[in-house]
C-alpha cells in the first residue's frame, strides 16, 4: 500500500520517524512529505502533498498540527487520497471540513496504534 507520510520527521524520537519506520516494517511503500529535508530514514523526501499525486496514495497519514495545516488543505484535495488518518493532536476543523467537501474518508486515530494492533489495512 502507498502510503504519505505528512510532516515527515527524521527526529528519531518524533511519532513520524517511528511511523515511517513501522510502516516500512509491515510492507508498505511510505513517502516522507518534508519541505526542508531531502531524506528521512533512507526515503526521498517530497515537498507537498500533490508531488505524490501520480502514485496512486492510499492513506496519507498527518503529523502537522491543526496551526500549520491550513496552508496545506488545497494541496491534500489535490492530492486525493482513498483515507486520511489524523493522528492525535493533528485535528483539524477547517481540514475536516475540507475533507467532507470533497468526499474524502478521514479518521482520527493513531497509526502506530493501527499499525501494532493489525488495524492499518483498509
Amino acid at each position: 500500500m502507498n502510503v504519505a507520510v505528512l510532516g515527515a520527521s527524521p527526529k528519531t524520537e518524533r511519532y513520524s520517524n517511528k511511523a515511517i519506520k513501522l510502516l516500512v516494517d509491515k510492507g508498505h511503500t511510505v513517502f516522507p512529505i518534508n519541505p526542508i529535508h531531502e531524506s528521512i530514514e533512507n526515503l526521498k523526501t517530497v515537498k507537498k502533498p500533490s508531488d505524490l499525486k501520480k502514485m496512486g496514495i492510499h492513506t496519507l497519514t498527518v503529523y502537522v498540527g491543526p496551526n500549520n495545516i491550513s496552508p496545506l488543505i488545497d494541496d491534500i484535495i489535490d492530492l486525493n487520497p482513498h483515507r486520511i488518518i489524523l493522528n492525535p493532536g493533528t485535528e483539524s476543523e477547517e481540514l475536516k471540513q475540507a475533507l467532507n467537501k470533497a468526499n474524502i474518508n478521514y479518521l482520527e486515530a493513531c497509526t502506530l496504534v493501527m499499525l501494532k494492533t493489525n488495524q492499518f489495512e483498509d
